[in-house]
């Protein structure tokens, strides 16, 4: 079994980086294989509404060269994802955005790729706004008709600072649930 993560987080080893990072050791412990992708290493293009993923349905988005495309088939291989995005104005961060907009049309419309794959979301946030965002990548998950595990709490560390989020004993233990939860249920799926 294989989980990818996906840090959504211009920051590469920001409080996003950590979190995913915990949830990934939890379930490497667990004998499950994961992969981590850092996202918008360069500009990252949202969707435009073009309908040649549905035309074309070769499982790419005709946008090139950001990462998306290498994303959407880090997706379809994997068995379970996670998508990690700091909280931004109450929502994801634009990588993020871009990546569920863009991998969503083209999984959708190419044969619902993502079907019963597990997915969880993972935020950083300083202060407020983390429901929203939750909601969002939630949203996606069912979308693409995806089982979302659950957790002691919502899925999320508060800290402002690069590793603040590491000091927040209840977000690291829901990311410690978050993983034994995730696991049990891959493992269940695959039985």
């Amino acid at each position: 079994m294989k989980v990818v993560a996906f840090n959504g987080s211009p920051r590469a080893e920001g409080n996003t980086y950590h979190l995913l990072k915990t949830v990934l050791a939890d379930l490497e412990q667990r004998g499950i294989e994961t992969e981590i992708v850092q996202l918008g290493k360069g500009p990252v293009s949202g969707c435009t509404a073009c309908y040649q993923c549905v035309k074309n349905q070769n499982r790419r988005c005709v946008i090139e060269g950001d990462g998306i495309n290498e994303a959407i088939a880090k997706m379809i291989e994997a068995d379970g994802i996670i998508i990690g995005s700091p909280v931004y104005f109450s929502d994801v961060s634009t990588q993020v955005k871009a990546l569920i907009d863009r991998s969503g049309l083209v999984c959708r419309n190419n044969g619902v790729l993502l079907k019963r794959k597990v997915g969880s979301a993972v935020l950083a946030v300083r202060r407020a706004g983390a429901t929203h965002a939750l909601s969002t990548i939630n949203f996606w998950f069912h979308l693409n008709q995806m089982i979302v595990p659950g957790s002691t709490y919502w899925n999320l560390g508060i800290g402002r600072r690069p590793g603040d989020v590491m000091e927040d004993e209840e977000g690291l233990v829901t990311m410690h649930t978050l993983a034994e939860n995730m696991a049990w249920l891959l493992e269940r799926i695959k039985e």
